[in-house]
């Protein structure tokens, strides 16, 4: 029982960590500026021409012309493609038809980061809880959690690949970088993943190990509990 405790504050600490992840992706940019989902170059200098930095809840500009550099307020859900649009000189009709599709869809799902940040933390806690109960509850709780990361993540790269490669297809000097709250994410996922199994195979092997011991009780109860047989007077010596 010891090593199957071990194993399951494994998981239990696993979904401390997805926790943390989950809210450094959470507090990209425009919250935190270095950190970001993707970053767009519109040229081939990286020091030099416009980037766009794209995070959660909104995005920051550098070296753009006309533009105010700086960052956007907090908001859920944004156009990608309109800013990228805005950023440069309107006159280039690649990046006007950027506009036209919109990816606003996507975007409003990435609020489910903390979201994501704060279910890893409710798994993190049920997880501590001893009993049966408990186990199965944490669980349930972190299946739960695992599959919103996953919906969360697979949104982020579809959305951001998507992009790049129009940024790509647009020019030829344009090029993007993935950002370390997209990989934080990831690893976040994959934490949860494997803490949901850690949880399943501990919550399964102590039912096992809980209907073993019962087991063991009653047939100690029924050897010793027993009471002696009278012997007759002509079984006795």
């Amino acid at each position: 029982m010891g090593l199957l405790r071990g194993i399951h504050y494994l998981g239990s600490f696993l979904l401390l960590a997805a926790t943390v992840l989950f809210v450094i992706s959470s507090i990209s940019a425009p919250v935190v500026n270095r950190i970001s989902m993707m970053t767009v170059y519109l040229g081939g200098n990286a020091d030099r021409s416009p980037s766009v930095t794209f995070g959660t809840f909104g995005w920051c500009v550098q070296n753009a012309n006309g533009v105010t550099n700086g960052c956007s307020r907090s908001m859920v859900g944004y156009n990608i493609f309109d800013i990228l649009a805005n950023v440069v000189d309107g006159n280039d009709d690649r990046l006007e038809e950027w506009a036209a599709a919109t990816a606003n869809g996507l975007t409003n799902v990435m609020v489910l980061h903390p979201v994501t940040a704060g279910l890893a933390f409710i798994s993190f806690v049920l997880s501590l809880t001893s009993g049966m109960f408990g186990g199965i509850l944490a669980m349930l709780a972190t299946l739960f959690t695992f599959i919103v990361a996953l919906v969360v993540v697979v949104c982020d790269f579809v959305l951001f690949a998507y992009v790049r490669d129009q940024v790509r297809d647009a020019e030829s000097n344009n090029w993007t970088m993935w950002g370390s709250a997209s990989w934080t994410a990831l690893a976040g996922m994959i934490l949860i993943f494997i803490a949901f199994i850690i949880t399943f195979i501990t919550c399964c092997a102590g039912r096992r190990e809980k209907k073993r011991q019962s087991a063991v009780v009653k047939e100690s109860h029924h050897d010793y509990g027993t009471p002696a047989r009278r012997r007759r007077f002509w079984q006795r010596r």
